[in-house]
């Protein structure tokens, strides 16, 4: 797989190819950043994200990882002492997962400084409230009654990118609007628009909404039982392709780190078969060559393989 396809694999959108194209035929070595909340548990959704910041690594970026916990402090996650312990969490389980690379940064290490503070509050100044309010919306805790502190955080996103000099911003779909923002208004305060790469928003283990409330996602320290039951009762209709939340984890996590996939199963149900392909698999699947239940059962052990060097990380 050369750069391009590492670059641009599972991606819901690139805003703009063009842009990208541009940077990549420069002599330049590329940087890019994405920042989480420390707020509760690092799940599959998360991993998206990290996945495609795997690929920007090994494609040569220079990655940067946000430990936004000024802002999970902003949106109502916990105290300052709280996020700070959980953004040690997930440093943890990023550089398990595959980031070995990144430099990671603590939002309040300087946000606090007062050239940030003047550019957000040149931010305020270009910033409607509706406009605020809007970027936050996919984002946010109870957006119906937003805070002061939410219509800042948006603007403090923005001018993350400025100033951790990042030519690529990376994110979930639901990033979107903050990135539209900062692409229009940070040639304002002299900066360079970002490129954005969004990827998409893996369903819950129920075939709805991901959500804490309804448990219905794997954490990466789910221990290998765990994984199993929760796979197990994953819904999964036979023959079923689309908005399939098992075909998913093949797409998103099995398949970019596994060059063949084996299904193990009795030789009075056709015998183990390998996959080299998220195509193949999914055409056997279509075609109902492949039970929900051998899929399932090879999705569990897949993703114990992966996770099981964030469940030692955890332990040591």
């Amino acid at each position: 797989m050369d750069n391009n396809e590492l670059i641009t694999r599972n991606t819901e959108e690139i805003v703009t190819v063009d842009d990208l194209n541009e940077l990549l035929e420069s002599n330049k070595t590329p940087t890019v950043y994405a920042g989480y909340e420390p707020s509760g548990k690092i799940h599959l959704g998360h991993v998206l994200t990290v996945n495609k910041l795997i690929d920007l690594q090994d494609a040569g970026f220079k990655v940067t990882v946000l430990l936004a916990d000024l802002h999970a402090y902003l949106n109502g996650k916990g105290t300052l002492d709280e996020v700070k312990e959980l953004a040690e969490y997930n440093k943890r389980c990023f550089i398990a997962l595959g980031l070995d690379e990144a430099t990671f940064v603590n939002g309040s290490e300087f946000q606090l400084e007062s050239d940030y503070t003047l550019n957000v509050l040149r931010m305020a100044q270009r910033t409607t409230l509706n406009r605020a309010r809007r970027s936050m919306s996919e984002v946010a805790r109870n957006i119906e009654h937003p805070t002061v502190s939410q219509m800042i955080y948006p603007l403090m996103q923005v001018v993350d990118i400025a100033s951790l000099g990042a030519d690529v911003a990376v994110g979930g779909i639901d990033q979107r609007k903050i990135h539209m923002l900062a692409r229009e208004e940070l040639p304002a305060l002299g900066h360079r628009a970002p490129i954005c790469i969004h990827t998409p928003i893996l369903l819950g283990l129920d075939g709805e909404k991901m959500s804490s409330s309804e448990n219905n996602y794997i954490s990466v320290d789910d221990g290998g039982a765990v994984v199993l039951k929760k796979v197990n009762r994953a819904f999964c209709p036979q023959g079923v392709v689309a908005d399939n939340p098992v075909i998913e984890l093949f797409k998103y996590h099995i398949f970019p780190r596994f060059a063949t996939v084996e299904v193990q199963r009795s030789p009075k149900f056709g015998g183990d078969v390998s996959y080299g392909t998220y195509e193949e698999l999914t055409d056997d699947f279509a075609s109902e060559s492949l039970h929900p239940a051998d899929l399932k059962k090879t999705a569990a052990r897949y993703l114990n393989s992966i996770l099981d060097p964030v469940r030692e990380a955890l332990q040591a």
